[in-house]
């Protein structure tokens, strides 16, 4: 009377969505260098070229990242996240959604602070060579110093969220052995 046979609609996703996996690892090919080129700027003196070159680089790699957060956050709040075939345990679904809320806080105010910094110095807002940003902030010394600030600390935080992440994805893979990796890999 009553099929019991599950067809694949039936089950419950447990994978990211491809627009969500791809969105995340694009984040990753641009936010990985963009860290690691501004951390190695900031040991070079000011003002020599190679500094400035890499800069707008790091400028570039920052704004495009805001862009794909503004595509990416809408998406996740409208999609959500997939359900687990075993579901974590309380330490570990707070820790991971405590670390999501704090990666996706650094990756919105990464790239604004980096913005004001340079807006508010009057220094230029490039985008790979192609065009210059608009810079929509008076110059403002006091303002460009708390946003540099405020850039450098977040960027050591990024950093440690990010590492921590790598490091709790390659756990959940290599240790416990669950689906935690695989939800997001393509």
């Amino acid at each position: 009377m009553f099929d019991t046979t599950a067809t694949a609609a039936d089950t419950p996703r447990t994978r990211y969505r491809p627009s969500q996996r791809l969105l995340h690892w694009l984040m990753v090919i641009v936010i990985v260098p963009a860290l690691i080129i501004g951390l190695y700027c900031s040991y070079l003196p000011q003002g020599i070229p190679l500094r400035r070159a890499l800069l707008d680089v790091h400028k570039s790699l920052g704004m495009t990242a805001f862009f794909l957060i503004a595509i990416r956050l809408p998406l996740r709040l409208s999609l959500g996240e997939p359900a687990y075939r075993r579901p974590l345990d309380v330490f570990n679904h707070y820790a991971a959604r405590g670390a999501h809320v704090m990666l996706y806080a650094l990756m919105i105010l990464m790239p604004l602070a980096g913005y004001t910094t340079s807006a508010a110095g009057g220094h230029d807002l490039p985008w790979f060579g192609f065009f210059q940003w608009p810079n929509l902030l008076p110059l403002d010394k006091g303002l460009e110093e708390t946003a540099a600030e405020i850039h450098e600390y977040g960027a050591y935080c990024l950093i440690a969220i990010v590492s921590l992440h790598i490091l709790a994805a390659l756990w959940h893979h290599f240790v416990r052995r669950d689906e935690v990796l695989r939800r997001m890999t393509f």
